[in-house]
């Protein structure tokens, strides 16, 4: 995105461009299929650089909803900062822990569009941005701004700044380079070793969900959040920050709830139960299954299998519990026909540990009967199962 014509579509001309970009591409309007036609009407009334800009920040706009809400039609966005940018929910979270422990001020190392600066700005915290890309500097200026939030961003070098005037330094690392997305810390801007060095102090770092245990430093708090149950980061807390080794936060309608390693006793492998249940995926990646099974009075279904299974109904934020109506054939051709016999035709499949394709697997199966099912495909002890559920 142009700076000079992002800094246009904050007057009052780019504006009111901006507003009828937006009325024309609405699902109304007929959307994205119209877009050339839209852009020809457009360039009738302004400089094509602008046109581009205007109908840019409409695009991302309505991309946005998802990460922010209503929120999303009054913000400005570039196509790499939406990606990378933290959901508001969990970037709420985020800012409500660090008032917790009483932070004052906040430095965001690579601010990007400025997602986590207006949750921390939200949350009473005197925030300051910093970033390379001048494009996003201004894209937070402007989210700052158009929210009536306080708060300083500028460009600069994170790794060249005094971070000694504030509380807790938080970064968020760009994990793409000119050849894509990528997994190596080294790779990352600003890169794994200044990341360590920031860790030394009272700091927070968003990482990739995927990060490896052995990658967190001792001493440093690894916290893996679910948003509605999709895992979106993870956040390595160091310092007085950190409260624990591994935690799982998980986000949703009914607020959040957490879970470390200190709620962990362990729990045995077992026998199946009456009841299954799927460990949020949090969960799974902070290595706390056992802390679920403990939870429910169960255990694991197998060693290596992020199932549990347990005699008792239990409603809880960490997993999705499950009936369990009867085991079924795991042979493909047994389990057609027991599923054709109970007159299914609408099939959910979910699996662990075991080499099956869900949908290919459906479509194999062929089946075409009135009922609904759930069936889960695992490994029970070693050995392949499958279970007929239903979910409570």
């Amino acid at each position: 995105m142009d700076l000079d014509a992002f800094r246009w579509l904050l007057t009052d001309d780019g504006q009111a461009l901006l507003a009828t970009a937006t009325e024309l591409t609405s699902d109304t309007a007929g959307g994205p299929a119209d877009e050339l036609a839209v852009q020809t009407r457009l360039r009738r009334i302004a400089d094509p650089a602008h046109v581009a800009a205007a109908l840019t920040q409409a695009q991302l706009r309505r991309r946005a909803e998802a990460k922010f809400g209503d929120r999303a039609a009054a913000l400005y966005f570039t196509p790499d900062g939406l990606e990378q940018a933290t959901r508001a929910p969990v970037a709420r979270h985020r800012a409500g822990r660090l008032t917790a422990f009483g932070t004052q001020s906040l430095v965001d190392l690579g601010c990007g569009i400025g997602g986590d600066l207006i949750a921390a700005a939200e949350a009473g915290i005197v925030s300051v941005g910093v970033d390379l890309d001048p494009v996003r500097v201004a894209v937070a200026e402007a989210n700052l701004a158009a929210l009536g939030l306080p708060g300083a961003v500028t460009v600069a070098d994170a790794t060249r700044l005094d971070l000694a005037p504030f509380d807790v330094a938080f970064a968020d690392p760009a994990r793409r380079t000119g050849t894509g997305r990528t997994w190596r810390p080294e790779a990352w801007t600003p890169p794994w070793e200044f990341v360590e060095g920031l860790l030394g102090r009272d700091a927070c770092v968003k990482a990739a969900p995927g990060i490896p245990h052995d990658l967190v430093p001792d001493g440093v708090e690894a916290e893996w959040v679910s948003d509605h149950g999709e895992v979106k980061e993870a956040a390595l807390w160091s310092g007085r920050l950190a409260t624990a080794r591994r935690r799982a936060t998980v986000v949703g309608d009914g607020g959040l709830a957490t879970l470390t390693d200190d709620d962990d006793p362990g729990a045995p492998v077992r026998p199946i139960g009456e009841f299954l249940y799927e460990p949020d995926g949090a969960v799974i990646r902070a290595g706390l299954v056992t802390a679920v099974a403990a939870g429910v009075h169960g255990g694991l279904v197998d060693e290596h299998i992020a199932y549990v299974t347990s005699d008792d109904s239990f409603r809880t934020p960490f997993a999705r519990g499950y009936r369990i109506l009867e085991p079924l054939p795991y042979r493909e051709k047994q389990l057609r026909a027991a599923l054709r016999e109970r007159g299914v035709g609408r099939l959910t499949i979910k699996k662990r540990g075991v080499d099956v394709v869900p949908e290919q697997l459906r479509r194999r199966l062929d089946l075409d009967g009135d009922s609904e099912a759930t069936l889960v495909l695992t490994r029970v002890d070693g050995h392949g199962t499958a279970l007929l559920v239903e979910p409570f």
